[in-house]
């Protein structure tokens, strides 16, 4: 049979906070923690945080690429305001220790590569 983290990892999370707490202020508890699958939860949302800054990153410089390549489209603005967009999400969810973590150079190539060879008929 599943067991609950597998069938409902809200009901799950809600549980093991629950337990956590009672042992954070002393209380008796019959149950132990479901310690594998909270080191798991805690190990990805680290990696969530770090996957939401590198995910906006490429479409933020995809479009100062294009503004940069086609300085005379009439969208330039649409994309200026895009990349200022995406640069301020991954702003936020922007931490210090991430900053080793990023490979810029690699974002960038695949940028390069995600870059329409024409805009607006223009090469």
């Amino acid at each position: 049979m599943p067991d609950l983290y597998e069938t409902d990892i809200l009901l799950w999370s809600e549980q093991q906070r629950d337990l956590l707490r009672r042992l954070a202020a002393g209380d008796p508890v019959n149950e132990a923690p479901d310690w594998p699958n909270i080191i798991e939860e805690i190990d990805s949302v680290g990696n969530e945080q770090l996957h939401a800054v590198t995910s906006n990153l490429l479409p933020a410089l995809i479009h100062m690429l294009k503004a940069e390549a086609w300085p005379q489209s009439a969208h330039v603005p649409h994309w200026e305001s895009e990349a200022g967009v995406f640069r301020a999400i991954a702003a936020d969810r922007y931490a210090p220790s991430m900053r080793q973590r990023i490979d810029l150079p690699g974002i960038y190539r695949k940028a390069l590569r995600l870059l329409p060879k024409s805009i607006d008929g223009t090469r």
